[in-house]
């Protein structure tokens, strides 16, 4: 590595160390160094200049919550950032895919309700009996379980997002995800 890298990389390390001591003005000096290659990832990734903005704004929230977190023996600052930019847009572009499949979903559903017949109104009746199963059924879940169903299928959520919500592991979402959908099933049996 060059002196002049080096010297580079020294001043962002510092950056962060005072970052993750709460001092503001490192903090105005890392987004002036970093938001532009960061809002670029982001763009890459989403396409859409709002989007990429907001996750800028996320990104740099995490940053300022997280800077002490930082290991320099882990990678340099601007790659950390770079993997918190991209990761933060993937799971947006996710969010915003699974939102529209779900309209797709409701636009489908609805066009589908202008159409109903006699065998139609049955099949109406019992899926609102099958809705108060499902219903009846997440309450029994632990309440832990519960929240992250809700949020995941409820709110759209992607499980990293419901994981920082929560200031709970990754692991652990997926883990209360995964044995609730398996209690659901126990308790639903063939019924659903």
């Amino acid at each position: 590595m060059d002196p002049d890298s080096e010297i580079e990389l020294s001043a962002e390390i510092d950056l962060l160390q005072k970052i993750g001591q709460g001092d503001r003005q490192s903090f105005e000096a890392l987004y002036d160094r970093f938001s532009g290659v960061l809002f670029s990832t982001a763009y890459r990734v989403l396409n859409n200049r709002e989007a990429a903005e907001d996750v800028l704004q996320d990104v740099f929230i995490q940053i300022w919550e997280k800077a002490a977190l930082y290991d320099s023996a882990r990678g340099k600052p601007m790659t950390w950032a770079i993997t918190l930019t991209r990761n933060k847009s993937i799971d947006r572009l996710r969010s915003t895919q699974r939102r529209n499949r779900l309209q797709d979903d409701l636009l489908h559903e609805s066009e589908t309700v202008d159409q109903f017949d006699d065998r139609s109104s049955f099949d109406a009746v019992s899926s609102v009996e099958t809705g108060g199963l499902v219903r009846a059924a997440i309450q029994k879940l632990s309440k832990d379980q519960r929240e992250a169903i809700e949020l995941a299928f409820f709110s759209s959520l992607t499980q990293t997002e419901i994981s920082e919500r929560l200031g709970e592991p990754l692991g652990t979402v997926k883990a209360r995800i995964r044995r609730g959908m398996m209690r659901l099933k126990e308790l639903l049996g063939p019924r659903c």
